[in-house]
């Protein structure tokens, strides 16, 4: 289904009956990857999930979206559905904007799975070299051809303007908006996540108010290796 938000169009599908849950999908990703817990929440739950814009059939922006233009467009969509204190459960990038959603807009419950809320680049030598680099005006090229071999493959897949929204996602520390969540949160992260270590789950979990961390095995898409571990584990918490 499509529904004109913000002046995109934004795929949805919904689903199941009961108290509304929104499955939000990680960066690069689509419905598809939300499907496995929405397929299985689905008889007690109303199931929500979003193509974020510029990822499956939702429209591109016409400009470089911060991680807030993606909350605010949420709300008008879950508004335009009459959607009111959803449940939020988001993977990654979705994480990201369910925590700046939990944070501004009255949720039922927050379910976060290997979300990223601060910058993971460390200032190694390669990210020196750059910035001295881009210092010396005749070398500026040089810098920004080698920016091209160092990006993370996320930003090397990304053209346009969804390069530009992915360089505002990763720079956006998320740490004050953590601090407002009023809602219970649930946090479930792989034991060998490499995207998402499992010390940021441990930072994240002494900085929200009312949180329980799980820790599974598995990678940063431990939700999908264990899967039916993880609905059991959602049925008891929401």
């Amino acid at each position: 289904m499509i529904k004109k938000i913000r002046n995109l169009d934004i795929n949805y599908v919904q689903y199941g009956e009961g108290d509304d849950v929104v499955l939000l999908h990680g960066w690069g990703q689509n419905i598809k990857m939300m499907e496995p817990l929405g397929n299985n929440l689905s008889q007690r739950k109303k199931i929500t999930i979003l193509d974020f814009p510029g990822f499956g059939s939702s429209q591109t922006p016409d400009f470089a979206y911060t991680i807030y233009d993606y909350t605010e467009l949420l709300h008008d969509l879950l508004n335009e559905l009459k959607i009111e204190k959803p449940t939020l459960i988001g993977h990654s990038f979705g994480g990201r904007v369910a925590i700046c959603y939990a944070a501004k807009y009255e949720v039922n419950k927050l379910v976060l799975m290997g979300s990223p809320f601060r910058s993971l680049q460390k200032n190694g030598l390669k990210v020196k070299m750059l910035k001295q680099l881009k210092k010396i005006p005749v070398l500026k090229g040089l810098a920004e051809e080698m920016k091209k071999h160092m990006g993370s493959a996320d930003y090397k897949a990304a053209q346009g303007v969804m390069r530009d929204i992915l360089v505002n996602t990763v720079n956006a520390n998320l740490e004050s908006d953590i601090k407002k969540i009023k809602a219970e949160t649930l946090l479930i992260w792989g034991d060998n996540d490499e995207q998402v270590p499992l010390s940021e789950a441990r930072v994240l979990d002494d900085m929200l108010q009312d949180s329980a961390l799980i820790t599974l095995n598995g990678s940063h898409y431990c939700y999908l290796e264990n899967l039916m571990q993880v609905v059991s584990i959602l049925e008891h918490f929401i």
